[in-house]
């Protein structure tokens, strides 16, 4: 049993999926807008949030800025607007997925299992050794969610932070679009490779900005992408 932060400020989405969470064993906090949802996320420390993004007094985007200060939770935005470029937004200041309504309830929950799970799963992913990876001058703690390239911290979101560790924890390791879609987001997901593409692209821009000559992420042209040590 978990608490799930509901934030929403439609009631019919809200009860709905307050039904939802409540099948799968879990309960749920409601909330009708951001300055709400941020104390109801401190006061129930929720294990997933789910956050719309378009809410009176703080929209989601402000929400999960805060939430991203503090916490590493799971957070699944929710909304009507699905321009790529508002979905990039969420993506890039920490959301693990993004939903456009009209949905299905039964999908949101296949997701909220699935962030769930891998969150578990880094949990109990045994010793603090066991998270953090050096590799030349790159070095990735996943106890710290940070990544270094020499003295330098690197400035990245919780899922590039992810991308970089699956990807550098297989060295010369080549993963389709698909393999990364399912490491990071889950056998459950329903996007589509343009979304590993824009976190490649993204994430390359940022470390990128340091010069690290002894490895790189190298595309592999109509297969994927992998993390090159030479």
């Amino acid at each position: 049993m978990a608490y799930i932060l509901v934030a929403d400020d439609n009631t019919d989405i809200t009860d709905v999926l307050s039904a939802y969470i409540k099948k799968e064993g879990h309960d749920p906090v409601i909330a009708g807008d951001g300055i709400e949802a941020m104390e109801r996320f401190r006061e129930y420390n929720p294990a997933c949030v789910l956050l719309d993004v378009m809410m009176p007094r703080e929209d989601g985007y402000e929400v999960l800025r805060k939430i991203r200060a503090c916490s590493n939770v799971p957070v699944i935005m929710i909304t009507a607007r699905g321009e790529d470029f508002e979905r990039i937004m969420g993506l890039d200041i920490g959301a693990d997925d993004y939903i456009v309504k009209p949905f299905s309830p039964s999908e949101v929950m296949a997701r909220v299992r699935a962030v769930m799970r891998r969150m578990n799963m880094a949990e109990n992913a045994g010793g603090a050794s066991d998270n953090k990876l050096v590799i030349k001058d790159l070095t990735i703690n996943l106890d710290e969610y940070s990544l270094y390239i020499g003295k330098e911290k690197i400035n990245l979101t919780k899922k590039e932070i992810e991308t970089m560790w699956t990807l550098a924890k297989n060295p010369n390791k080549v993963f389709t679009r698909d393999n990364l879609l399912d490491s990071l987001w889950g056998y459950d997901y329903y996007g589509d490779s343009r979304t590993v593409d824009s976190h490649i692209k993204r994430l390359r821009a940022k470390i990128d900005a340091v010069e690290h000559p002894g490895w790189k992420i190298t595309t592999i042209w109509g297969v994927g992408y992998k993390f090159e040590v030479e």
